[in-house]
């Protein structure tokens, strides 16, 4: 019998290999490797961030089939979904290229403003928001959950955008 060529490695790295592997089992039920997603803090007005905070509050289990993540800090208004991670936040400013003669998506009587070069292209990642609401709820959808992703998202946030937030022109 022949004796194996592999160098064989020092006990010390197997075991701290398998002490390291073993409580991140010990963890997965708490995310092991999952880290929280940073979601950015916005100043806001009292009453926008009442709004907001009703609105996280309000905000599914899943969205577009995922399932909810832990977002950080703690004051971050918005929430995450899935890996990568759908992000939605409230109170975020007017988007970057939306005019009053923006076209909007429309889904469960909810306008949602989706920029034409990014719903355009099946391989980017959309920015879509309540460009018509205040405070206006942005949701970020990675690639990966196109097309259908995109119609999941705007149909179960409505009913938070709806309920929480004001219209004030409608984006159609």
């Amino acid at each position: 019998m022949a004796a194996s060529s592999r160098p064989r490695r020092p006990a010390r790295a197997r075991s701290a290999r398998l002490s390291a592997g073993l409580a991140c089992l010990a963890l997965v039920p708490l995310g092991c490797g999952k880290v929280p997603v940073s979601i950015p803090t916005l100043r806001l007005t009292p009453a926008d961030q009442a709004v907001c905070q009703r609105v996280v509050d309000a905000l599914p289990d899943k969205v577009a089939g995922q399932s909810r993540r832990k977002t950080q800090p703690a004051e971050a208004l918005g929430g995450a979904w899935g890996d990568p991670a759908i992000v939605a936040q409230c109170g975020v400013p007017v988007p970057a290229g939306f005019t009053p003669t923006s076209g909007c998506q429309t889904a469960d009587g909810v306008g949602w403003y989706v920029p034409e070069d990014e719903f355009r292209d099946d391989s980017a990642d959309l920015t879509i928001s309540t460009a018509g609401y205040r405070p206006i709820v942005q949701v970020t959808i990675p690639a990966k959950y196109r097309p259908s992703g995109l119609a999941a998202a705007m149909v179960e946030l409505a009913p938070m955008v709806k309920e929480y937030t004001k219209l004030v022109k409608p984006c159609h």
